[in-house]
């Protein structure tokens, strides 16, 4: 049996056999998310968490071709730029209700499978790390890519950022790095792979098969994977070595000034080139975020981002903010040529820096104080 819900016609929701299945469904913003995604998807999952005639979750993206071909690119970026603008409140709810659904996938009491096809970026890695099966294929592109728009590696990056091996972390989240899918699988972002043109076949199986556990849909789509043992050189050859001996470094301005001094080293060259495009600021306080994050568990983590989001719309109004002129220069009137304030690494003191990482809330007034 079938059964299908459509309150927002970017989300399908349906329950095929005893599997419940989501589809982001807008395709023409490459499934970026709304206000009413969110929602849409946390009241699907809690729905479906209390239903015992559903065992397991699976979501995917819908395609300009059809299903598949594209997972999520994020949040909505321009709505941002605009309600930060017009003080829109709905700007607060947004973070406010993404980061709890982060949290929701995360400590979600079912197998939660998530087929990362194509764009898997920003909101998207959010909705995807948190699952239990986190399946990409050769045409997957994952990257956590704020900090082209003076932004921080949110929806708990922190959290999965930190977690990855050695400095990898901090190279992710400085750069923002695109990563295919057996470079995904090297990091510990990516579970198991498959060819995207199983992926169709799979998906209508789920609703066919007898399944005696949600354990049992989990199984039954990693026989359907590549087993892949992945290569240690998924950065490039050396990198990781790189990574770890620059990016463990204590400042911006000192892993930028060993990329630099690299004489001759292409990659070196290349790294410190695009570092030197991103937000000055952000870069710190990404690399702070970051080695914060270490320590915390999820819970705290989100708090700590969900203060720092709060921060990069407030502590400058309109569009003085970082993030704001960020988002104009990529998405807005599309110059590529953002004004950062400040304008170099070199200029960006701990005191700019301080201020994203102090709670603008008491802790029992937190928008996220029932996470635990």
């Amino acid at each position: 049996m079938t059964t299908t819900s459509q309150t927002d016609r970017w989300v399908i929701a349906e329950v095929r056999g005893r599997v419940g299945c989501i589809t982001l469904n807008r395709p023409q913003a490459l499934n970026a998310l709304s206000l009413s995604m969110i929602r849409d998807l946390t009241a699907t999952l809690l729905a479906w968490r209390d239903d015992p005639m559903v065992l397991a979750v699976v979501v995917r993206g819908m395609g300009k071709e059809g299903p598949f071909g594209a997972f999520c690119a994020g949040g909505d970026i321009r709505f941002f730029h605009q309600a930060a603008l017009s003080g829109d409140e709905a700007l607060e709810a947004f973070f406010t209700e993404e980061y709890a659904l982060n949290h929701l996938i995360h400590t979600y009491t079912k197998p939660c499978i998530a087929f990362m096809d194509g764009i898997v970026m920003g909101g998207g890695m959010g909705i995807s790390q948190g699952a239990s099966l986190r399946v990409v294929t050769e045409r997957s592109k994952l990257a956590m890519p704020e900090t082209a728009i003076g932004l921080f590696p949110d929806v708990g990056g922190g959290y999965f950022l930190s977690r990855c091996p050695g400095h990898v972390g901090e190279y992710l989240a400085l750069t923002g790095r695109v990563l295919d899918g057996m470079a995904a699988l090297g990091v510990g972002l990516a579970d198991a792979k498959m060819e995207s043109g199983r992926l169709t076949g799979l998906w209508e199986s789920l609703g066919q098969t007898p399944y005696e556990s949600g354990e049992a849909v989990q199984r039954w789509c990693e026989n359907h994977t590549q087993k892949i043992a992945p290569r240690a050189d998924v950065l490039g050859v050396g990198a990781r070595e790189q990574i770890d001996r620059i990016f463990s470094l204590d400042s911006v301005g000192s892993i930028v000034g060993a990329l630099e001094s690299s004489n001759g080293d292409d990659w070196c060259r290349d790294t410190a080139t695009l570092l030197r495009k991103r937000s000055p600021l952000m870069l710190h306080v990404v690399l702070e975020q970051i080695r914060r994050a270490r320590g915390l568990g999820l819970a705290d983590n989100l708090r700590m981002e969900r203060d720092m989001v709060y921060r990069c719309f407030h502590l400058r109004p309109g569009a003085a903010g970082e993030t704001v002129e960020g988002i104009r220069a990529l998405a807005i009137d599309k110059d590529h040529r953002p004004r950062w304030q400040p304008a170099s690494i070199e200029q960006v003191t701990q005191a700019l820096v301080e201020p994203f990482f102090v709670s603008p809330w008491a802790a029992e007034e937190h928008p996220l104080r029932a996470l635990v």
